[in-house]
């Protein structure tokens, strides 16, 4: 008589790291190994769009962001990102649309990795994942896809500090070497959750 087969628990991660950090590299390995991987900001310009979850609330609150029907994300960023009561308030509106829309894709079988900007805690079998890099090297790296020094420290600046990414994390991945040292590292993690050996601490 065969054997009835096992089934895995599907592999849910939250993959955070502030911009250089090489998260959406990390995320191209995670696709390669069978993930489905979705992009919160993705999922946040498609909220802003006309139609929208979060279209509405943002062009009242906002209408000099409007251009041609449309909220023009650039003047939204203006808006908001220099100021962290009016960024409150932009996050207030998009945040919820945005989880539903990640809790939606968790509700599919599969396993998912989701890349995340900024911290969120969720509920469920969610493995959080902080990619590391050294300062100087995001900076550099970040300059190199298109940037000023100035404006990838401001932006740097009013990111989640990385002690914070720190204390939310199940598991670090730190990325200052080779991309070749950043798939080893992303493949023993994910035979660790395959295995069901490396999940969220407790």
């Amino acid at each position: 008589m065969e054997e009835p087969k096992t089934t895995r628990p599907f592999v849910r991660i939250l993959l955070g790291g502030g911009i250089g950090s090489g998260k959406s590299r990390a995320g191209g390995r995670f696709a390669d190994l069978g993930a489905e991987v979705v992009e919160a900001d993705r999922l946040g310009h498609a909220v802003l769009e006309p139609g929208g979850e979060a279209f509405g609330d943002v062009a009242r609150r906002w209408p000099e962001a409007l251009v041609d029907g449309g909220i023009d994300r650039a003047a939204l960023s203006d808006i908001v990102f220099t100021d962290p009561v009016r960024l409150g308030e932009l996050e207030a509106i998009t945040h919820p649309a945005i989880i539903k829309r990640i809790e939606e894709a968790a509700d599919r079988p599969g396993d998912l990795v989701v890349e995340i900007p900024l911290i969120l805690n969720l509920p469920g079998p969610w493995v959080n994942v902080f990619i590391d890099a050294a300062e100087e090297l995001r900076v550099r790296r970040a300059i190199v896809r298109g940037g000023t020094e100035q404006d990838v420290r401001r932006r740097m600046a009013s990111q989640t500090a990385r002690s914070t990414w720190l204390r939310w994390a199940d598991r670090v991945i730190e990325n200052s070497g080779s991309t070749d040292d950043l798939d080893r590292r992303i493949d023993s993690l994910w035979h660790d959750l395959q295995s069901g050996s490396g999940g969220p601490k407790l």
